[in-house]
């Protein structure tokens, strides 16, 4: 049993670790909303390979390809291998929370505060030109 424990421990630690080197190296080059995006992606990676230890190997599995879906980012060769998006890390990662049975880790998306009510813009209108009849006059 103390094996199996140490198994379970040793791989939640790599996992972890291979999330937190990938955000520190995503840190150096994302600002803004991206690095937001992928702050809250690593948070919720993190939180679900904690509480997946104990899971069924298919749970277990189920989260490892979306910590590798998030931290392998392959280089762009043209047009056959675009790099992958952090909004396509998002996806994967949701869908996994939904499958797990976990909804409170979605990571959504933050929208502009100032934007959120929608747009506050203000159209006037002006009365309709009618063209002059000069000879009706």
């Amino acid at each position: 049993m103390a094996v199996e424990e140490a198994g379970a421990g040793f791989g939640t630690d790599v996992l972890i670790r291979k999330v937190d080197s990938h955000l520190a190296a995503l840190r150096a080059g994302l600002h803004g909303p991206e690095l937001e995006l992928a702050e809250r992606l690593a948070s919720c990676l993190r939180e679900l390979v904690r509480q997946t230890t104990q899971s069924s190997a298919a749970d277990r599995g189920q989260v490892r390809a979306a910590v590798h879906y998030f931290v392998l980012r392959r280089e762009s060769r043209g047009r056959l291998l675009p790099v992958r998006s952090l909004a396509a890390a998002q996806r994967v990662v949701n869908k996994v929370v939904l499958q797990l049975g976990r909804p409170d880790l979605l990571v959504e998306t933050r929208r502009d505060p100032l934007l959120e009510d929608g747009p506050r813009l203000r159209f006037e209108t002006r009365p309709e030109r009618r063209p002059h009849d000069c000879a009706n006059r």
